[in-house]
């Protein structure tokens, strides 16, 4: 089983970044791989006009990507109350063709972290309708870490144990969705 993760920072010292990767460790813990992409910054602009073939190179390696996972965690920090451009604009690319995109019927979830109060909770409910719309399977978790400056440890761990459970039933919800075969879920 391959799970991809996909953070929605461009930052080097990314909360969410850091947060996804210790996500990766317990995915790992359980049997599965990991995998982090790390292409957001290269993907242009979504246009139509560019959209013919498989699209431009940094497009085809993220749907390869997302293509080759049997499901998807996504990390994503908050900015003006909703999801970072550059993570929308990269789902925008994978949700085309609409009928044969590799985020159809993906188990996908998300999770978030910010230095404010409320841990990027309305950037992950506007993440959520956008995958959902572009036919992905989200999964019913929620994770979100607020204060992340002060309540993620360096290599990503929340400090909080009833939050540290939370990452862990997330991953453990999401893996719930894919058969041991690979196979999406009934």
């Amino acid at each position: 089983m391959r799970v991809l993760g996909i953070s929605g920072s461009l930052r080097r010292d990314s909360h969410n970044t850091r947060l996804l990767r210790a996500a990766g460790e317990l995915v790992e813990d359980l049997g599965a791989e990991f995998e982090v992409f790390d292409g957001l910054k290269s993907i242009p602009p979504y246009d139509e006009d560019d959209d013919v073939g498989g699209g431009p190179g940094a497009v085809v390696r993220l749907r390869e990507a997302i293509a080759d996972a049997d499901a998807i965690l996504f990390a994503t920090p908050e900015y003006n109350s909703s999801i970072p451009g550059v993570l929308k604009n990269a789902i925008d690319w994978a949700s085309r063709p609409r009928d044969g995109n590799p985020l159809r019927n993906k188990p996908v979830a998300v999770v978030g972290a910010s230095t404010g109060m409320f841990g990027a909770v309305w950037a992950q409910a506007e993440l959520r309708k956008v995958l959902g719309a572009a036919g992905a399977r989200v999964a019913d978790v929620e994770l979100a870490v607020g204060h992340a400056h002060e309540q993620l440890d360096p290599t990503g761990y929340p400090s909080d144990a009833t939050q540290v459970e939370s990452l862990r039933d997330s991953v453990g919800v999401l893996l719930g969705e894919v058969r041991e075969d690979g196979a999406v879920a009934a």
